[in-house]
């Protein structure tokens, strides 16, 4: 029998790993690096999801601690358009995708998992990424580790905003 060890996930799966606050909140003002920021505008953040569906996944987060999108103010909603097309674009050339998920859980009941802070999901899809491990398994195989993907993401995000 195979074995797939991920001893990373351990804390989060057993619940060890809480941070006091809001852990978006929290990433306002750290090393990007070692948060895996990939990038701070004027209302928003750009960084790998911590726990990621699949490899690439990224999430677009809120400055502002607040829950929805209705939420949003005029300014905030026009730095989010652009900034999901930086995400696309990006997931699109770094991955050759062939399909791309998009979208966010407004609220407990609609699964977020850190309801009180608005944050939009973007991940990459291919045709047979579910497979016999997730479906059967419950367990996701990732290809590349969070190192990895952000170093090859990090460098087409900042060629991306800086044309913004």
């Amino acid at each position: 029998m195979d074995r797939l060890c991920t001893p990373w996930r351990f804390d989060y799966v057993t619940g060890k790993e809480k941070e006091e606050g809001c852990v978006f909140c929290n990433r306002l003002d750290c090393d990007p690096r070692e948060h895996y920021v990939l990038h701070r505008a004027q209302h928003w953040y750009l960084m790998m999801n911590l726990y990621p569906y699949n490899s690439g996944h990224m999430l677009l987060i809120s400055n502002r601690h607040q829950p929805m999108i209705g939420q949003c103010t005029a300014e905030e909603l026009a730095e989010l358009g652009p900034l999901l097309q930086v995400m696309e674009k990006t997931l699109t050339e770094v991955f050759q995708p062939d399909g791309i998920n998009s979208g966010y859980n407004g609220g407990q009941s609609a699964g977020a998992g850190i309801p009180e802070h608005l944050h939009l999901h973007m991940l990459p899809r291919w045709a047979g990424d579910t497979n016999f491990m997730s479906t059967i398994g419950e367990t996701r195989v990732m290809p590349q580790t969070l190192d990895q993907s952000y170093h090859l993401i990090l460098p087409v995000v900042q060629r991306l905003t800086a044309e913004l």
